[in-house]
């Protein structure tokens, strides 16, 4: 607890780049002053929206590259961002897997609130499964449900764009777009770090609106694990240190400490890697990491049990609610 405490105080000394609230108002009593911050109301996190947004997406079976659940889900999703976005786009490309011979449907989607707004910030998750549970002895060649790694990350960000809907930022000059991103997980060790989050490559070189630009961005990946552990990933302390220490400290504001822990992680290649090196905005990974394990990932990863009785409400919750804390009161 004393390591956490000292983390918040060290943090909160910090200027805040993203601030979201309003300038402070003054008032005058006779000849005395007084300033005082504006309260802002932070909206609730529907943990039970989150949940059955995942449910939806498991439901359809895996999404992976040119099956009949690819498109299916795609749909959904553009339904999905429709109902809570101003604008919705669809990237639907062909991409090369890592074998440098597989040809795969790419698809994309991305929802925009305020796509007028200069000020923007990106939030990201992917949402295709693994055509291999190749950590799984029992099931190598089969696909995953992807429950958490893919569907959690997209049913959060579904049920923030409803929360941002139903109560929009105090601030007009700040828009958001959430990028849900396909093909990320059809990549081998042998075939390289760049056969990994295909989807994510090309937005970062082909964006959805031409030169396309974000203050930070967000990526979401396994985040709805029971007794999930979020420590400090190292490319998004490279890349993207003080976002990341935001996001923490709003974690903590919002009581979430025990998920997002003031611990170093590993170095992951994952989604927001290309969005800091094609795309050049500064991006954080919120994921998964337990302690001791000894893939790195938690036990269900990239195996048949990554389904539905892995995902917890209060981890989405936990992700969820710091998401909003840090939009609405940072």
């Amino acid at each position: 607890m004393k390591k956490i405490v000292l983390g918040i105080c060290s943090f909160s000394l910090m200027a805040l780049s993203y601030s979201c609230h309003s300038d402070a108002t003054e008032q005058t009593q006779g000849t005395a002053a007084t300033t005082e911050e504006p309260k802002i109301k932070v909206p609730v996190f529907n943990a039970d929206n989150a949940y059955n947004h995942v449910a939806a997406q498991v439901t359809m079976g895996p999404r992976t590259p040119g099956s009949e659940a690819q498109l299916k889900c795609a749909d959904w999703m553009q339904q999905q961002l429709r109902t809570y976005c101003d604008t919705v786009y669809r990237q639907e490309t062909q991409v090369t897997a890592g074998d440098k011979k597989t040809k795969l449907r790419c698809i994309n989607i991305i929802g925009s609130i305020r796509p007028q707004a200069k000020r923007r910030i990106l939030f990201l998750a992917h949402w295709d499964s693994r055509p291999w549970a190749d950590q799984d002895p029992a099931g190598k060649d089969k696909p995953v449900d992807a429950a958490d790694d893919g569907a959690s990350g997209v049913g959060v960000l579904i049920e923030l764009a409803n929360v941002l809907k139903s109560q929009p930022l105090n601030n007009p000059d700040l828009g958001i777009d959430i990028l849900l991103t396909d093909v990320e997980d059809y990549g081998k060790t042998e075939w390289g770090d760049k056969s990994y989050a295909l989807g994510t490559q090309y937005w970062a070189q082909h964006p959805h609106v031409p030169g396309y630009r974000a203050e930070g961005g967000i990526l979401l990946d396994m985040v709805g694990g029971r007794n999930a552990r979020f420590p400090l990933e190292g490319n998004s302390q490279q890349y993207a240190a003080n976002l990341q220490k935001e996001v923490w400290t709003a974690a903590n504001q919002a009581g979430y400490s025990s998920y997002f822990v003031y611990e170093n992680g590993g170095t992951i290649t994952d989604d927001h890697v290309p969005v800091n090196e094609i795309i050049k905005i500064p991006t954080i990974d919120i994921i998964h990491l337990p302690a001791g394990s000894p893939t790195g990932f938690p036990d269900h990863w990239h195996t048949l049990k990554d389904n539905m009785d892995v995902i917890d409400k209060a981890t989405l919750k936990a992700v969820g609610q710091t998401l909003v804390q840090f939009l609405y009161e940072q």
